[in-house]
């Protein structure tokens, strides 16, 4: 009987050990300094946390609901308000900025651009949740621009995956 147990007690701590596999996060090929991973690989046993599109709270109450400034006014404002809205989801989830594996971001082109899509101001905004010392690690990343979101104010809408340590 003892060799049994013996022989199965690896058996049965295997599934721990896979747990505790880490999170991988690829960099960009050829030192590329962009503050996004290439790719993440997610270990068998963690869970995926999906969070609905987040867009920018409020920041002018007194601006017309529906118009842009009502929400920060620019693609900057908009994207540090909708990560700081995500990060509020998530710590409430006990999850941090740091456990996002995929970000999808969503991007209105900006009228005081000419309808272009306002990039460099998410990328401002973006990077000072991702790519930081006190929160170096990267999601992989989409951004695209589209033609409106829910609300003509919003130039900015944004999901995420996270992953459960």
């Amino acid at each position: 009987m003892q060799k049994f147990v013996r022989a199965c007690l690896p058996l049965l701590l295997l599934p721990s050990l896979v747990g505790a596999q880490e999170v991988i996060r690829h960099k960009l090929p050829n030192g590329n300094p962009f503050p996004i991973a290439a790719a993440v690989e997610i270990p068998a046993g963690k869970t995926l946390v999906f969070l609905s599109g987040a867009v920018p709270s409020v920041a002018d109450p007194k601006a017309p609901k529906d118009s842009i400034a009502a929400y920060g006014g620019d693609t900057k404002t908009q994207t540090i308000a909708a990560l700081t809205n995500i990060k509020a989801t998530l710590e409430g989830m006990h999850l941090g900025m740091g456990d996002i594996v995929k970000i999808q971001a969503f991007l209105v082109g900006d009228p005081a651009k000419a309808g272009k899509l306002d990039f460099e101001g998410f990328m401002q905004g973006y990077t000072q949740f991702f790519g930081t010392a006190a929160q170096p690690n990267l999601p992989a990343r989409s951004a695209m621009q589209v033609a409106a979101l829910a609300n003509p104010g919003f130039l900015v809408e944004i999901e995420v995956t996270a992953v459960r340590p």
